[in-house]
């Protein structure tokens, strides 16, 4: 039988460990947000909301794309819709979704290290 090499860490506090339930739910939110097609709907969201058709126009994108992935977002409680008429708006579901983006661009943004 080997034993675990020592690394040294002597008083350092156990790391806190997320539940089975919240990993599922955090790797869900993840791959939900980790197609490029979607990931640019969160960025057109982040100044605030727009209607299906101005999202369609920005991205050259049909409606029917646009909306799919839409659903997939909402599905995954990253974006928030309302109806206006005919006229339906998306808008980021909350602060943390913006949060997770500008840290997920910031670092997307970076130089690698030479």
């Amino acid at each position: 039988m080997s034993e675990k090499p020592d690394c040294n860490h002597g008083s350092m506090a156990a790391p806190t460990v997320s539940s089975a339930g919240v990993l599922e739910r955090a790797a869900a939110i993840l791959r939900a947000a980790g197609d490029p097609g979607r990931l640019r709907l969160l960025e057109l969201l982040r100044p605030g909301e727009r209607c299906v058709t101005e999202l369609a126009e920005f991205t050259g994108d049909s409606l029917s794309t646009i909306s799919a992935r839409l659903r997939v977002l909402r599905g995954e409680r990253l974006l928030t819709r309302r109806r206006e008429g005919k006229h339906q708006y998306y808008s980021l579901a909350d602060h943390h979704i913006d949060e997770l983006l500008q840290g997920v661009f910031e670092h997307a943004a970076e130089e690698e290290p030479k």
